[in-house]
């Protein structure tokens, strides 16, 4: 896998330098250009917005990006290292923005490294758009690089090269629009003089979080808040990768950790016990906050916690499941018209900022809950019912993966509910047990995840089904 390079519509990833190169960048950087000139107009000015994350490879393939899009006539302006939410805050609201690029493989090891596009309106660019960049990219490795005298990348009725600018200060915006949300009372959260043990990993979360948590009267107990990009463990903010922050909770007796993703779009949180709880719950604390003051649909995807849905049905709201990534959760908020949503892996995103997981935003809701609830995270989450989530990714199988599908549909215990939205769902309400099987949208693995009450029956569902993505051809019992 070192030497391939992961393309879809959401943007591509990969191991730097070993599928991942300047050149890559910069023809990819070319392609969205192209794609923006067909949106827009020749005669539209307007500028791209540049980001990245910490990783040491991001200022390098930041350079070839601005090189392919200065290359087909449009001005970069160049933010620096933030926050993925920064950046397309950032585009949702510069006027003379037509789209943005940030540079992040997000969880991934520190060695990958990918590109993030996004529309005018501060999302990531619909399907629809990413396949039109895709074709474009595609095609472009058949032709020569571009040359500082021009570019092979025509642009009809533009000029030649674009210029590349640094822009400032989006960080500090980002801060002002999170403390300005009316959901939010600072003073509320400041009385409760919290207590918050904080790992950045090392990635762009160093430059906004700690002061937004000072900012709203929290003391901070931080590790690797420095964005270097020198990952100091597995990035990704999942249980198993939390050990050193629930440690650091219980020695600096803090009242609960926060972890974030290098892009600072996930938050994942411990409690006063040092006790990670698991992902999904940041986004259900964050629906619990929201509808005891606003009315209105959540959304979130298929591979999302059964928590997250009993939290919808406490505040007397309507549910909705889409498919797996951002783009396509974001598509159905705006559709149902969903006063927040997000994806059960610790991503909040709220209409009223912006349509975007945002770790930030997320860190002040759940203060401003512990704040107004006067409790403390454990004892929010133990008083509501909980399930155990088993979480794999194994190796995408020989077989077709509809094949594998038919089989586990067939094979199922009788009474499952099925979805063939985002790979296969099958769901059995009564039970409160699920089971997701998808392909991997950034990595060469198929993810299953499975949840029910009790631990040994969502491990029974999961093991059930890794072994028919295994072994496809031998006979599975019924279950």
């Amino acid at each position: 896998m070192r030497g391939k390079l992961i393309v879809s519509a959401s943007g591509i990833r990969g191991v730097v330098d070993h599928g991942l190169a300047a050149a890559t960048a910069r023809r990819y950087g070319a392609a969205y250009g192209e794609h923006l000139s067909e949106l827009h107009g020749a005669s539209r000015s307007g500028r791209v917005l540049l980001g990245r994350d910490s990783r040491t490879s991001g200022a390098a393939l930041a350079d070839a990006v601005a090189a392919g899009l200065t290359g087909v006539g449009w001005d970069v302006g160049d933010l620096g290292i933030v926050p993925t939410p920064t950046a397309l805050l950032a585009v949702q609201e510069d006027d003379r923005a037509r789209g943005g690029v940030v540079v992040t493989a997000s969880h991934n090891p520190a060695e990958w490294n990918g590109l993030k596009l996004a529309s005018a309106t501060g999302e990531f660019i619909d399907p629809a758009g990413g396949r039109e960049v895709q074709a474009r990219f595609e095609v472009s490795t058949t032709r020569e690089e571009p040359t500082e005298a021009g570019s092979r990348y025509p642009a009809a009725g533009r000029r030649v090269r674009g210029r590349r600018q640094e822009v400032s200060g989006a960080l500090d915006r980002h801060l002002e629009r999170i403390l300005t949300l009316p959901l939010l009372s600072p003073g509320v959260i400041a009385e409760r003089r919290l207590r918050v043990a904080l790992d950045c990993v090392r990635g762009a979360g160093g430059l906004i979080l700690p002061a937004l948590l000072e900012r709203l009267g929290s003391e901070v107990v931080g590790i690797h808040l420095e964005p270097d990009g020198r990952f100091p463990r597995d990035p990704e903010p999942i249980a198993a990768n939390l050990d050193e922050l629930a440690q650091l909770v219980r020695e600096a007796g803090a009242d609960l950790g926060m972890a974030v993703d290098p892009d600072v779009d996930r938050l994942a949180l411990v409690d006063e016990r040092g006790v990670p709880v698991g992902e999904d719950w940041t986004l259900a604390l964050a629906v619990e906050l929201v509808l005891s003051k606003r009315s209105g649909p959540v959304v979130t995807n298929l591979s999302s916690s059964q928590c997250i849905e009993d939290a919808a049905v406490r505040g007397g709201e309507a549910f909705y499941r889409a498919p797996v990534g951002e783009a396509n959760v974001a598509r159905l908020m705006a559709e149902v018209g969903a006063v927040i949503g997000g994806e059960g892996n610790g991503g909040v995103m709220l209409p009223a900022l912006h349509a975007t997981r945002d770790a930030p935003l997320a860190a002040a809701l759940i203060l401003q809950l512990l704040s107004e609830r006067n409790e403390s995270l454990g004892e929010l989450i133990g008083a509501l019912p909980s399930y155990a989530v088993v979480k794999h990714k194994v190796p995408r199988p020989e077989a077709p993966l509809d094949v594998v599908y038919r089989r586990l549909e067939s094979e199922a215990r009788r009474g499952s509910e099925v979805d063939q939205q985002d790979g296969l769902r099958l769901s059995w309400p009564a039970r409160g047990e699920w089971l997701h099987v998808r392909p991997s949208g950034t990595e060469p693995i198929v993810r299953v995840i499975a949840e029910a009450p009790e631990a040994g029956a969502a491990g029974s569902l999961s093991d059930w089904a890794i072994q028919l993505l295994q072994e496809p051809g031998d006979g599975v019992g019924e279950q």
